[in-house]
């Protein structure tokens, strides 16, 4: 057995064995099980992907055993080892490690940890499926595992209605997605005769050019096939459109969230445009739509994330406008660029939420930024792991120096998209204004998060924790109602859309309780919360400075790929020759969004209220998320309902079950109660019935 089977495979196992143990051997071993299974895991992928860097390595193909064998199609189950491949192992099994790590503290409290742990794992095995595939059917398993794994991820604490509501919806939207990669699936087949991913992109260009009849009309060939391949990334990849579940998707733990958000699930999209990458050259139309998709989804989510309140749902969104330049980059033909900030954000994005994660659990569970305030000095490691994480989106940097990771991979999508040409001046705009607004709402959540005067009078969770800390007897307020360390729910009335201070309706109150909440002090995170964010900060510093040459530069970068994605060579020494401006641009966007930030929040605290209520309209507008899903419950929610009773009433109840088994039943009934009728229990009823018989029976035999 290879170093790639057991990177694969060992998740699986320690899933199982978590699984099945439950509560009948203890809390412990399915915790350690689990997470030694992946620092395994982990250790081995470095030593995959370091070979690649050095260029010892060649790509390869691992034999598993034949999967389906059904006339002439034969699909083996292979594990695909490739530098494309190897970057993924990487991202996958370090942050899923330090996950597993970070929830023996975060999920301390929770009854049902083997069941966590398990789940865990499990998504891990799927996205290590879906990277190592060596054909499409192999990817789609893959594909579908993770879907499952998010769905019982989200659903975790699965008292809650909001969560279960989350995890269905996060399935369903995920569907649509799938149903559109299905179709490129079955597409390809059709044309290539074949699902192998090699065979498939060597034969990919002998197609440009052709058609293919779609829809009742013709249309090019590998445009259609594209297309359709990326609705599946829109799905996975929470773009524009299909992008509705990622937010709800914080319903689930933290350690979840950034599992979902950094290493797997959302990144599937991102690889497969890049796997698939030499397909979608031979389309020009398939890459424009990729790009103007990769382009609205990170200007779209930038917008909503400058109102939210709620510290996850701010990272979350964050993470859908990355996405999108990811995409982007993909779109205008740097796949190198796009896998590069793939990358990095797997570490700053993982650091943010596991960082957000332990101010909630110092904040006793609340999660609502308004009622936070003056933390660094009381959670400092915390503070300066996210002050490390907010610097790598931002993407902090001095030009000819270097700086944090996303100073390196961010400005190198917009340089790319520059140097693209004509086609990808729109993203570069785009793409530099999305970067003035992420530079806004990141310092936003650092200056409400940690400086100021504090506001934890007004949380209902503070409330509590003091109530509880005096001996009132409330308890543990762990998830007996459904609630868990991420429920920051409480009565915020609708006029609390606010830009920076708590709710005007809880300052009367909170002038009450000020004196019983001053004894609250925030603590930091325990031992195994902290290790993984010192690890991932160093992520967040070094992963752009240390890579960047592998990943994007021209001589290197073709070495190391080894045609495992399309490497526009000639592209990468372009994105070098951009004017000057081109490569300060983001840099300047970054101060200014931090000097706007800190002039709104710190200098001027209340002038975020009054901007709200000058602008209320528009507040309200990103305030409901572009009232996407209002949009869809409107048209696609209501009249599903409708048609799902239209069918049940009229269709179940009233034709098959009248007809059927109830109108079968009832006359049954109907029968034995005039049968009953006629059990009199006088002998001459009963004489009088056997002569009408008899005569029935003479007439007939007479007639016949």
């Amino acid at each position: 057995m290879s170093a790639i089977h057991i990177v694969v495979f060992l998740p699986l196992l320690a899933s199982i064995v978590a699984g099945l143990s439950n509560r009948a051997f203890g809390i412990a071993l399915p915790k350690i099980v689990t997470t030694a299974g992946l620092f395994v895991a982990a250790a081995l992928s470095w030593s995959i992907f370091i070979p690649f860097l050095t260029g010892a390595a060649q790509a390869g193909v691992a034999p598993v055993s034949t999967w389906i064998l059904s006339g002439g199609m034969n699909i083996a189950w292979e594990l695909r080892v490739d530098a494309l491949t190897a970057v993924m192992l990487v991202v996958i099994t370090s942050v899923s490690a330090l996950v597993h790590l970070y929830s023996w503290g975060y999920m301390s409290e929770d009854p049902d940890q083997p069941r966590f742990f398990s789940y865990l794992s499990l998504f891990t095995f799927a996205m290590l499926m879906l990277v190592t595939a060596n054909n499409l059917v192999q990817m789609f398993f893959g594909w579908e595992g993770v879907g499952l794994a998010s769905y019982l991820l989200i659903g975790f604490w699965f008292r809650k209605p909001s969560a279960n509501a989350a995890a269905i919806k996060a399935f369903v939207v995920n569907r649509v997605g799938d149903l559109g990669f299905m179709l490129g699936i079955f597409g390809t087949y059709l044309v290539f005769g074949t699902i192998s991913i090699p065979a498939i992109l060597e034969a990919a260009p002998s197609m440009a050019g052709s058609t293919i009849g779609f829809l009742w009309f013709r249309a090019d060939t590998m445009t259609v096939l594209c297309l359709l391949l990326f609705v599946g990334a829109m799905g996975k990849s929470a773009q524009l459109g299909l992008h509705t579940w990622l937010p709800d998707a914080m319903e689930g733990p933290t350690p979840v969230s950034a599992l979902i958000h950094a290493a797997t699930m959302v990144t599937a999209g991102v690889f497969m445009v890049c796997r698939l990458s030499p397909m979608f050259e031979t389309s020009p139309a398939a890459l424009a739509v990729v790009t103007a998709v990769g382009a609205a989804t990170c200007l779209f989510a930038a917008t909503i994330g400058l109102v939210q309140t709620d510290i996850k749902r701010v990272i979350a969104y964050s993470t859908c406008s990355q996405l999108g330049y990811m995409f982007f980059a993909a779109g205008v033909g740097a796949y190198g660029a796009a896998m590069f900030h793939l990358f990095t954000h797997a570490f700053f994005k993982a650091l943010l939420f596991l960082g957000a994660g332990s101010v909630i659990h110092a904040m006793h569970h609340e999660q609502d930024m308004r009622f936070y305030g003056g933390l660094r000095k009381h959670i400092p490691l915390t503070f300066w792991a996210m002050m490390a994480g907010t610097l790598a989106i931002t993407g902090v940097g001095i030009y000819g120096i270097g700086g944090f990771a996303g100073y390196h991979s961010k400005d190198a999508i917009l340089e790319a998209a520059w140097a693209s040409g004509p086609g990808g001046y729109g993203a570069f705009y785009v793409g530099t204004f999305a970067a003035l607004l992420t530079s806004f709402y990141s310092w936003r959540l650092m200056f409400l998060t940690f400086f100021g005067t504090p506001r934890w009078a007004g949380s209902e969770h503070i409330q509590h924790a003091v109530h509880d800390a005096h001996g009132h007897g409330h308890g543990d307020h762990y998830d007996t109602h459904g609630h868990g360390h991420d429920d920051g729910s409480h009565p915020v009335p609708p006029a609390a859309e606010d830009a920076g201070h708590a709710p005007s309706t809880h300052d009367a109150h909170a002038s009450e309780v000020t004196e019983g909440t001053a004894g609250y002090h925030p603590h930091e995170s325990p031992l195994p919360m902290l290790i993984p964010l010192i690890v991932l900060t160093i992520g967040a510093v070094a992963a752009g400075y240390v890579f960047h040459h592998w990943f994007i530069e021209p001589e290197a970068g073709e070495t190391f790929w080894k045609g495992s994605l399309f490497f526009n060579e000639h592209l990468m020494h372009e994105m070098h020759q951009v004017p000057l401006l081109v490569k300060l641009a983001a840099t300047i966007v970054m101060l200014v969004g931090l000097a706007s930030a800190f002039y709104v929040y710190i200098a001027r605290p209340g002038m975020a209220a009054g901007i709200a209520d000058t602008f209320r309209v528009l507040h309200r507008f990103l305030l409901k998320k572009w009232y996407f899903d209002e949009l869809y419950h409107l048209l696609f929610v209501r009249p599903a309902f409708a048609l799902g009773r239209f069918f049940w009433k009229r269709g179940d109840e009233q034709t098959i079950n009248r007809f059927g088994p109830d109108g079968s039943a009832a006359l049954v009934g109907f029968s034995s109660r005039l049968a009953v009728k006629m059990q009199t229990g006088y002998l001459y009823t009963y004489a009088f019935v056997m002569l009408i018989g008899l005569t029935a029976a003479v007439t007939w035999a007479i007639a016949s």
